[in-house]
């Protein structure tokens, strides 16, 4: 078990291996693609789903995490499903990274700040 490390220490990155994708960046380009294809304007939108429009450009720009709350306004006025937006992420996550199926990581997950 020498290769467990205590929760509060991190791995050393994998050499040959890209950084993971943030995932309010993953989101925030969903979010815009599906805007973008529906044909909405930004302050359609952000007025729907009651934010500013300046917030809701943080968010597709990846700039901001918006709260589980935000992400539930923003889909509704999407008419979105948050299932199916998210099953979408994982799917770009998983070919950001160039990687299979989704698989469980041995040890803690760390987000990238």
């Amino acid at each position: 078990m020498a290769d467990i490390l205590p929760f509060h220490q991190k791995r050393a990155p994998m050499p040959d291996r890209e950084p993971e994708p943030l995932w309010r960046e993953v989101l925030g380009r969903s979010l815009r693609a599906t805007r973008e294809e529906q044909g909405g304007r930004l302050v359609d939108i952000a007025e729907r789903a009651g934010i500013s429009p300046q917030y809701l450009s943080e968010i597709e720009r990846g700039r901001k995490e918006p709260s589980s709350e935000m992400i539930a306004a923003v889909t509704g006025a999407l008419g979105v499903d948050l299932a199916d937006l998210l099953a979408g992420i994982a799917g770009d996550v998983r070919q950001l990274r160039g990687a299979g199926p989704a698989r469980r990581p041995a040890g803690p997950v760390l987000m990238a700040a």
